[in-house]
């Protein structure tokens, strides 16, 4: 009879101890209970030892808070009509120990233990959107591809999103006239000294209240 067995006979014994009446009985139910209690120590004795528990490990490309990185802003890539692939050039790297997130406008590339680094390629905001669950990471001796799927077909002009610095603000509650002041103060930010000066006398005869058209030096 297992140990199991015999706890639950034990129980049972022990309850119809309770229950009974009669002095003969209760010394029958007493006897067979220290018979019981005999055998369920000596099983004890004699089972085996509980084999120890295996410890999981975690896998290394798992982030853990608290983990530096280096991050890797020089790469180079290149593109046809459907795909981007940024390669970076990176040895020692191990494929289960790259840790990716992909969304639609932006990448998360980390390289996890590389000779006692951790590194990281990110790119915050995407010229163009990608399609995440389509794009992969391929390691190589010497280097690592991450391709990306474009969301729609066509060239990117640049890898990262830029904002259109000569496009007037549409802003509705900001004055009319903010938009071509803003357009304005950019085209003075990227021109050249020509382009400056002229700038900056229409500023200075718009200050002044004169109706001549000072931008014409802008045409």
């Amino acid at each position: 009879m297992s140990a199991e067995e015999l706890r639950l006979e034990l129980d049972e014994l022990r309850h119809l101890e309770g229950l009974a009446k009669r002095p003969r009985v209760q010394t029958l139910l007493a006897n067979e209970i220290r018979n019981v209690e005999a055998k369920l120590a000596k099983a004890a004795e004699t089972a085996p030892a509980p084999a120890p528990q295996a410890v999981a490990s975690v896998p290394a490309a798992v982030a853990r808070p608290g983990l530096s990185y280096v991050s890797l802003g020089s790469f180079s890539w290149d593109q046809d009509t459907e795909k981007i692939r940024i390669y970076v050039f990176l040895e020692g790297v191990e494929q289960e120990k790259v840790e990716t997130t992909f969304k639609p406008t932006s990448v998360d590339v980390k390289f996890h233990d590389v000779n006692g680094k951790n590194y990281r390629c990110a790119i915050p905001k995407l010229n163009k959107e990608i399609v995440p669950e389509k794009c992969k990471v391929v390691v190589k001796p010497t280097k690592v591809v991450v391709t990306l799927c474009k969301a729609s077909k066509g060239n990117w002009l640049d890898l990262y999103f830029k904002e259109d610095k000569f496009k007037p603000s549409m802003d509705k509650e900001k004055d009319p006239m903010s938009g071509i002041m803003d357009l304005m103060k950019n085209m003075y930010e990227e021109g050249d000294e020509d382009m400056k000066r002229t700038i900056a006398k229409a500023w200075s005869d718009a200050r002044s209240g004169k109706t001549t058209d000072s931008l014409s030096g802008l045409r």
